[in-house]
């Protein structure tokens, strides 16, 4: 299929509905026939599973249990760096924020502003900052790490689209990111405030926090925000601080003056959670 007509049926199918009757089915437990949909998926995809905790697939209840497996101990180590990949993936796009202008793909662009939920005055620190935006991949592991310390200082639901945000879309679709469903978060950490942004896409159930749980379902059809402003929450480098339920995006900003990207983070590069992201 060519990445146009991919796209264009993306325009016209009903990705809500999709995405919600799948994400129903992948938290069913069926017994053997779930066992036999995750071998599928594991062959489909070669998905390692030596680097998982349980390497059994007929261990995993349901499809959503086995796609938000835990990695066995040590099988990321953390680099000793200012800042470390947060996720398994592959590099979409990287960069300079230039003034408020995020780099999508060759003729796209989105805002700062428009990603974290049209909040103008959120995105302002990040203007001529730096972003990353990280594709995860159905083979990769979904849970997301912290890439420095961080307290955390806002959660922000954004509701919106669920196109597919594969590469194929990314060049098709015009602001794919700030059009997406995703949850937002903010931190602060020794570089300043930082935004860690999970993008939601078809067939992608649910996102979760490690301090809120399941962030949707159910969706809302608002934009809600809540402060943490309150509590202590300081999360590691390196430690969990969230998942998807199938394979998504995160896309981070920084503010001007956080470390620059190590030399070798280049567009498509294949990633790892725990790797040096900045000297």
């Amino acid at each position: 299929m060519s990445d146009r007509l991919f796209v264009a049926l993306q325009h016209v199918l009903p990705k809500r509905l999709l995405t919600e009757l799948l994400g129903n089915l992948a938290g069913r437990q069926a017994g053997s026939l779930t066992t036999q949909v995750i071998k599928s998926f594991i062959a489909k995809y070669q998905v390692n599973m030596a680097e998982a905790a349980n390497p059994d697939p007929a261990s995993y209840a349901t499809f959503n249990e086995f796609f938000t497996r835990p990695l066995k101990a040590g099988a990321r180590p953390i680099a000793a760096a200012p800042l470390v990949c947060p996720v398994d993936g592959a590099i979409s796009q990287l960069g300079k924020i230039e003034q408020e202008q995020i780099f999508q793909a060759k003729g796209k662009h989105f805002t700062a502003t428009a990603l974290l939920g049209g909040d103008a005055a959120l995105a302002a620190p990040f203007r001529d900052g730096q972003f990353a935006t990280i594709y995860l991949s159905p083979k990769d592991y979904h849970r997301i790490h912290m890439p420095c310390r961080g307290r955390l200082t806002e959660m922000i639901y954004v509701p919106g689209e669920l196109y597919s945000v594969n590469p194929a879309t990314a060049r098709g679709v015009d602001a794919l990111f700030a059009r997406n469903e995703r949850v937002v978060c903010m931190f602060d950490s020794e570089f300043g405030s930082f935004a860690l942004v999970l993008v939601g896409a078809t067939i992608v159930g649910s996102m979760a926090t490690v301090w809120h749980g399941v962030v949707n379902p159910p969706r809302a059809n608002a934009v809600w925000r809540k402060s943490y402003l309150d509590q202590q929450i300081v999360l590691e480098k390196g430690e969990e601080m969230g998942r998807f339920l199938l394979g998504s995006t995160v896309v981070l900003l920084f503010q001007p003056g956080t470390p620059a990207f190590a030399s070798d983070w280049v567009a498509a590069r294949p990633v790892r959670l725990g790797e040096m992201m900045a000297a």
